[in-house]
């Protein structure tokens, strides 16, 4: 066996349909979508979960919970680990962090410290909201936890 002598196994590769090449190429005159009807036409066919006019499968199973995100808080969240890339001591709050491109847009009910990542330098930072993991790593190294 040599590289020159290499090819597929029997049956393993076949040759692609060309449709719609004459009646002796076995897929000619409708290429395989039969008389007329729904699917022989151009963008023909049906929806994905379409029952032919029954009641669809997931219109029958009961709808669960309901999540209100009208009044849902988002609040804009940086973790402690981001906050190592400002010099020691700074004060960082939302405006800062929204002028250094580390939060996309500012949020109207503030910013929230999120506790993921390590922090070496003493930072005055101001929030609305701490998780605990957070409030405590920046105690650690000597730094301060402002709430608005």
């Amino acid at each position: 066996m040599e590289l020159g002598n290499l090819k597929p196994a029997e049956g393993a590769t076949t040759k692609k349909a060309r449709v719609g090449r004459g009646i002796g190429s076995g897929i000619g005159k409708t290429s395989g979508k039969g008389h007329k009807g729904q699917n022989a036409r151009s963008g023909g066919g049906v929806r994905p979960g379409f029952e032919g006019g029954n009641i669809p499968m997931i219109r029958k199973i009961p709808m669960r919970g309901f999540n209100n995100k009208n009044f849902s808080k988002r609040y804009a969240c940086v973790n402690v680990g981001d906050l190592e890339a400002f010099e020691a001591n700074a004060v960082i709050d939302q405006d800062l962090l929204y002028a250094t491109r580390f939060i996309g847009k500012r949020s109207e009910y503030g910013l929230k410290i999120l506790g993921d990542g390590e922090l070496t330098k003493p930072l005055t930072v101001r929030a609305k909201k701490f998780t605990k993991q957070a409030r405590e790593k920046i105690e650690k190294v000597g730094g301060k936890v402002e709430e608005l």
